[in-house]
């Protein structure tokens, strides 16, 4: 690795020189160590050392605060002492002064006016002093929220943030102020939104910096690693990709220190625990012990999947779509087909789990954690099931504050970035998919449009309930299957009920017990159409819709014109 600073410090170098802002705002992996250069290599520092040692090496103050430990000086203590002694006068002073927000940033902003001041006295001609000030979890600072929310105190320290981005002297001078925060939504939308600030995020290390980690490690701290570990150092770099560095020395710690060998298996349950906690539950990796042998019928759709399964394989990604969207009538098996392709991928899969949250800015904030992972995973498929439900709104609710045209935006920007075509893969599932947004399920963010529908054929209900039996375990072969006489399509969940019903009866005959055949076909007759059948065929329609290959339709819908088939929908519509 060469001795050049991470790319977000490069950048925050870069704007500070060209004089076009002097407020920076740090978000992302910030409670991470930072590869910073060193004599003869590298070496790994908390960010804050990261600022003092590197960024602010040549200044001449560096405040720090945080509302737990107050200020602190870790550069120009002396100076920053006599001033704050001679500010408070006869006043006794404690640490307990400095942690409160509103007294805290107005001893820092009127010790930055004073240094001002005394560099106007002195001209030209006098020392210029460099000043830095970090603000760690800045988010219990100017917290995200309207003024009349947040009350007087929360407003003020906004005003003063935002006072010293703004400040034409401040940017002028060698004044410096950074704000810390894992999650930029967390922060003040007017701090967030001001045109004076930086905003720089810390992403999680990539493959080859996880690779450069464990070199260090073995060369300092864990020299035992290669002797007992089953897993290649290269690989085991590629396998801990996603998480921190912090993380991925936790992990390591937790096996070397007890004596134990690092497996495959090991490693991936490990990272899997890992990553679902730092995610606090908003992931969920998915491992199925399931493949596309699994599902039945389906052909068109299982060729499609195991085409591009094989692409992925090779690496060849420009010939891979952006994302998927299954959609059909309910129990027609989109997740069970998702759960089947996720197992025979070779990649990490994972669900998306329920982000919305009731504070105010934390639903962003957790989207911002998803991604962050996403796309320091390397290759994932990221499987979101009822996706209209999820997906929200290009207008936003007035019941939610705007909060579904966020999720909106921030999904929508996330699915087109084609930088990252064949390594974050998105997979949406709903049986309505007219409710998801024209721009979200376009070409370009869902380019492939996969609708599934329940067997229509005696042969494709053979089929599954063969499938569903295996599924289930039960005792059932072919020679078990009746004769049935079809009255209305039925989906997998409806003929797994139909199953089990049947296997309660049978297990429930007293001795001798009927044929299981004659069980299951007196079940099948006693089925009832379903209440819904109208909502059903409403939610076929709009699959047909949505269907972006005429090879994934049956013989019924193909020769269906797009007016015929609107007109279809408009008289269902009523029904639903």
């Amino acid at each position: 690795m060469s001795n050049d600073l991470p790319r977000w410090a490069e950048e925050m170098r870069d704007l500070f020189k060209s004089g076009s802002v002097a407020q920076f705002l740090i978000h992302g992996n910030v409670f991470d160590v930072v590869s910073a250069p060193a004599p003869g290599g590298r070496r790994m520092l908390p960010l804050n050392s990261f600022f003092d040692d590197v960024m602010f090496d040549k200044y001449d103050v560096v405040l720090h605060y945080d509302r737990g430990k107050g200020i602190r000086a870790t550069k120009g203590a002396e100076d920053w002492g006599a001033w704050l002694t001679q500010a408070l006068g006869d006043q006794a002073f404690s640490v307990a002064q400095t942690r409160e927000p509103g007294a805290a940033l107005e001893l820092i902003d009127r010790y930055l006016l004073r240094t001002l001041n005394l560099q106007s006295l002195k001209g030209r001609e006098g020392p210029v002093r460099k000043i830095a000030v970090v603000i760690d979890f800045a988010e219990f600072v100017v917290p995200r929220g309207d003024a009349i929310q947040l009350g007087g105190a929360f407003s003020s320290n906004v005003v003063k943030v935002l006072g010293w981005a703004n400040d034409p002297a401040i940017l002028q001078s060698n004044i410096v102020t950074v704000l810390l925060a894992e999650g930029l939504h967390d922060l003040n939308e007017l701090v967030v939104e001001n045109p004076h600030a930086a905003s720089l995020r810390i992403p999680l290390p990539n493959e080859e910096e996880m690779c450069d980690y464990i070199e260090a490690l073995v060369d300092a701290g864990f020299p035992e690693l290669p002797s007992q570990s089953d897993v290649p150092m290269a690989v085991l770099g590629r396998r801990l990709t996603g998480l921190s560095r912090i993380s991925a020395r936790t992990v390591l710690s937790l096996v070397l220190k007890n004596g134990r060998r690092i497996t495959s298996e090991w490693l991936s349950q490990m990272k899997k625990e890992k990553i679902e906690r730092e995610c606090q539950g908003l992931l969920e990796f998915l491992e199925s012990p399931f493949t596309l042998d699994n599902v039945a019928g389906l052909d068109a759709a299982k060729s499609w999947l195991r085409q591009d399964a094989q692409l992925l394989q090779r690496g060849i990604l420009y010939a891979l779509p952006m994302g998927y969207l299954i959609s059909g009538r309910i129990g027609t098996g989109k997740t069970f087909l998702v759960q089947c392709w996720a197992g025979e991928l070779g990649i990490p899969c994972v669900v998306f789990k329920n982000f919305r949250d009731r504070w105010v800015g934390a639903t962003e904030s957790n989207l911002e954690k998803i991604f962050s992972i996403l796309r320091a995973l390397g290759q994932v498929v990221v499987f979101v099931d009822e996706a209209d439900q999820v997906a929200g709104k290009r207008q936003g609710e007035d019941s939610d504050s705007g909060l579904s045209g966020r999720v909106y935006a921030m999904l929508a920007k996330e699915m087109s970035d084609t930088r990252n075509r064949g390594r974050i893969v998105w997979v949406f599932a709903t049986s309505r998919p007219d409710l998801l947004e024209v721009d979200l399920k376009r070409q370009g963010r869902l380019d492939v449009h996969i609708p599934l529908f329940p067997p229509e054929t005696a042969e494709e209900m053979r089929v599954l309930l063969l499938s569903v039996a295996r599924k289930l375990k039960v005792p059932f072969t072919e020679s078990d299957f009746p004769a049935i006489d079809q009255k209305s399509l039925v989906g997998g969940n409806e003929i797994e009920g139909i199953l089990v019903r049947a296997m309660r009866v049978y297990e429930l005959a007293p001795e001798p017990r009927p044929a299981l055949k004659d069980v299951l076909a007196g079940v099948f007759s006693e089925v009832r159409p379903s209440a819904h059948t109208r909502k059903l065929e409403y939610m076929d329609l709009v699959a047909v819709r949505e269907c972006t290959d005429s090879r994934f339709l049956p013989a019924r819908y193909r020769d269906l014109t797009p007016d015929e088939l609107e007109r279809q929908i408009q008289e269902l519509r009523r029904f639903v």
